[in-house]
């Protein structure tokens, strides 16, 4: 009879260690953020800025059709500010513009309670300056939440319509596309042919509105629910029909949210329209001009240009190379603006320069599309402190939660839901079908 065999050694006990241990601590190698515009830093007033361009002057009066502007923040005060200026040089109604403070830091920035090395710091007193609305959530909303806030915005103020945007772009009008008419020698050019972003986005509007056929309509047939003039950079909507289909699905937080209320406004019967209409140019970037002042474009001022971040080098300290001089703040109080031309060397300058700071977000930057939604990591200590890379941390892993949610939800994992027999009715219903 053969021995028996040995007894099996216990399986070693993993010991809980009664105290942690902690992750590597972690140093930012970014420098400081400094404001992008040194001017409206440094002024008492929205008077000291120079006014904007005159071609793109908000009509006077007021359309009579109501055009507000949603614009969502969380981090990243520089690009926020970049993208107010931007719509506001480009002719948007400052009045129009609401920007909706979404950092879950309750009044702790309306008081001025964060430094701006804080991610979720914002500057209310500028906004004011600028002449925009600052709405806060009472909490720290999804993407989709924020969404349905819009929405719920709309209602409280009886808007039928609304635009939102995205706040990491640059709006620029195609003054590329204007011709100017030879000067007959009685007046300076009024630029009554030349149409602002704003103007175009109104026709837009007025054209979804009417009961006449809309050009820009994929399917005359149907009713409109939105219209995109880059994606949704910068998005009109139909609120009715959003309210129509229940609002966005709050179970999907961030990636996915959009194509699932895309495709169901389809499915339940409302058309988009296809190709973007096109108003003006929608540079989507990571980073910020140098100085927001460029956008207002005036004679003998500041020339377009940005500095891409990069981490502190010990050894170009050592050389001792000089970090980029930024502008100082100071205040021009009586300084007579001269207003550049349309399409002048200066535009194009500054066209170049956001068309470079896009590519380098979509391809050019190794680290991803949206590095600066953690740019920045200071805030130690003042209200509502979170950890910037936690936070950031987080929300990644609520996103790739969102995208197993849709994919439940839809049986799919990709955002082409009606090219696959997807439609009203199937939410929940349909097994995998990459299995």
């Amino acid at each position: 009879m053969p021995p028996s065999p040995p007894p099996e050694p216990e399986a070693e006990k993993h010991v809980i260690p009664d105290y942690p241990k902690y992750k590597p601590e972690r140093v930012s190698i970014l420098p400081p953020i400094v404001d992008n515009f040194p001017l409206a830093a440094a002024a008492h007033s929205v008077t000291e800025l120079p006014p904007i361009p005159p071609w793109n002057k908000p009509p006077s009066p007021h359309v009579p059709e109501n055009t507000p502007l949603f614009i969502g923040f969380t981090r990243n005060w520089r690009l926020l500010q970049q993208a107010v200026v931007s719509y506001i040089t480009a002719g948007w109604p400052p009045e129009d513009i609401y920007v909706i403070e979404n950092t879950g830091t309750m009044k702790s920035n309306e008081l001025g309670l964060l430094s701006i090395q804080n991610p979720f710091f914002l500057n209310h007193s500028r906004l004011h300056m600028f002449g925009v609305n600052v709405v806060t959530t009472p909490t720290l909303l999804s993407f989709s939440q924020l969404q349905n806030f819009y929405i719920w915005m709309a209602i409280q103020n009886n808007f039928t319509t609304y635009f939102y945007g995205h706040m990491d772009v640059i709006v620029l009008p195609y003054e590329d596309q204007y011709i100017s008419p030879p000067f007959n020698g009685e007046s300076p050019n009024t630029y009554n042919d030349f149409k602002s972003i704003y103007e175009r986005a109104v026709d837009a509007l007025r054209l979804a509105i009417s009961p006449e056929p809309d050009l820009n309509s994929s399917n005359s047939s149907k009713p409109w629910a939105a219209r995109f003039f880059s994606y949704d950079r910068l998005a009109l909507v139909n609120r009715e029909a959003y309210e129509s289909i229940g609002g966005w699905d709050t179970a999907i937080p961030y990636y996915f949210s959009d194509c699932d209320m895309h495709d169901r406004l389809k499915m339940y019967g409302f058309e988009y329209n296809g190709p973007d209409v096109e108003i003006g140019d929608f540079c989507d970037v990571s980073w910020s001009l140098d100085d927001l002042l460029v956008l207002y474009r005036k004679k003998d001022s500041v020339e377009a240009s940005f500095i891409v971040d990069g981490p502190i080098q010990e050894t170009d300290k050592a050389k001792g190379k000089e970090e980029p001089k930024m502008p100082t703040n100071k205040r021009e109080t009586n300084r007579i603006w001269v207003s550049d031309e349309l399409g002048s060397a200066s535009y194009k300058q500054l066209f170049k320069v956001a068309d470079t700071m896009a590519r380098l977000k979509n391809g050019g930057d190794p680290r991803g599309r949206n590095t600066w939604q953690a740019r920045q990591t200071g805030g130690q200590g003042e209200p509502y402190y979170r950890d910037p890379e936690g936070f950031e941390k987080a929300i990644q892993m609520i996103t790739q939660t969102g995208r197993d949610i849709y994919a439940e939800k839809w049986g799919h994992r990709a955002c082409d839901l009606l090219p696959f027999g997807r439609k009203a009715g199937d939410e929940w219903r349909v097994e995998h079908d990459w299995e």
